[in-house]
């Protein structure tokens, strides 16, 4: 029988705490049978919540804290503030002591990244955290990093997103070589920031057996599925991720006043719902839910602060897979694979320089 994947949860993080976190992981916990919790928060709204869900309540345990990071504190408050008391560091504390295998917080993005390098510190040669997130595509499912954890990068620091995003595709996709592109202005070599230019250069120069670098990918090149993985540094990768998002959403409005706009479009809509249907579950941002923070010592997922039951679902699913297929250790072997990755980017680097 295969041991259990326990996951220890911010009960308190988000726009709405408990009453969203205990929900949606006992939607994860009827997928996952296999599945322990450790809730960190308050109590009262815990419990008060497990007693709707018997069998969540049955998988769980609970450690008290009173202390909760506001969605709005600056990322060094939160942790002075809350540092060692907190639900947020609680959680991430518990994947440090082995408690548990991962830690999910729907909480401040950035306090969770402040908390996350802190308490867990980086994988050697890692020198920043990224956000990894699944995004769907024509295709199928792509990893597309940075999606904001921290701004900007040099070539070293993007041929390491490409290196780690790589790892996650392959455990995730269960993919051999995945394909990786680097999100730029253009697909022309000359094009770009010279930091993109350079990690263009490095990727080839280093050809890694565990990566198939394709070159650029343009902005509409990743709803296509240009690439298994998409790299770019943070500024970028959330602005893509919140505009396709609102694009997401701006279409699915469209839509449905389009359908109701007159009788017969109305009519055509009850012939067509399921496929209207299909459409609308996979524009859904809410099953994409759930970025992975890359590069630490320790696997740690973000999730949207204003999802819904459901959405939180998938981002306890991802935990979980994250945490069955072991990627954390995949991350390692890359890392170091033939020597070091990112030991062969510096010799590659000075290479072409």
């Amino acid at each position: 029988m295969p041991q259990k994947v326990r996951i220890a949860l911010d009960a308190m993080g988000g726009d709405f705490g408990a009453s969203v976190v205990i929900p949606g992981a006992a939607i994860s916990l009827r997928r996952h049978p296999d599945t322990e919790f450790l809730l960190f928060g308050d109590r009262a709204q815990i419990e008060a919540q497990l007693a709707r869900y018997p069998a969540m309540q049955a998988a769980s345990r609970v450690v008290h804290t009173d202390v909760a990071v506001g969605m709005h504190e600056k990322p060094s408050q939160a942790l002075r503030r809350g540092r060692k008391t907190s639900s947020m560091w609680l959680a991430i504390d518990a994947v440090k002591k082995g408690e548990a295998g991962v830690a999910i917080s729907a909480g401040n993005t950035g306090a969770l990244v402040a908390m996350a390098r802190f308490c867990l510190r980086m994988l050697p040669g890692i020198d920043r955290p990224a956000l990894a997130a699944i995004w769907p595509t024509m295709r199928g499912d792509s990893v597309v990093l940075d999606l904001g954890a921290t701004i900007g990068g040099d070539a070293r620091h993007l041929t390491a997103l490409a290196v780690m995003g790589s790892a996650m595709a392959s455990v995730l996709f269960g993919l051999e070589r995945p394909t990786v592109g680097l999100l730029n202005i253009g697909v022309e070599e000359m094009k770009g920031h010279e930091e993109i230019r350079e990690a263009a250069e490095l990727l080839r120069a280093m050809n890694l057996p565990q990566l198939d670098y394709i070159g650029f990918v343009e902005g509409d090149g990743i709803g296509r599925g240009a690439a298994d993985v998409i790299v770019t540094e943070g500024f970028s990768g959330n602005i893509a991720l919140k505009a396709a998002e609102g694009t997401a959403r701006q279409l699915a409005e469209y839509l449905r006043g389009a359908m109701a706009r007159t009788l017969r479009s109305r009519i055509g809509y009850l012939f067509a719902k399921k496929a209207f249907q299909a459409l609308r579950d996979k524009m859904d941002p809410g099953k994409s839910n759930g970025s992975v923070l890359l590069g630490l010592n320790g696997i740690v997922v973000k999730s949207h602060g204003g999802t819904d039951a459901e959405g939180f679902a998938y981002a306890v699913d991802g935990g979980y897979e994250m945490v069955r297929y072991d990627l954390l250790t995949k991350i390692n072997q890359m890392l170091n694979r033939d020597g070091s990755a990112l030991a062969s980017a510096q010799t590659a680097q000075e290479a072409v320089s």
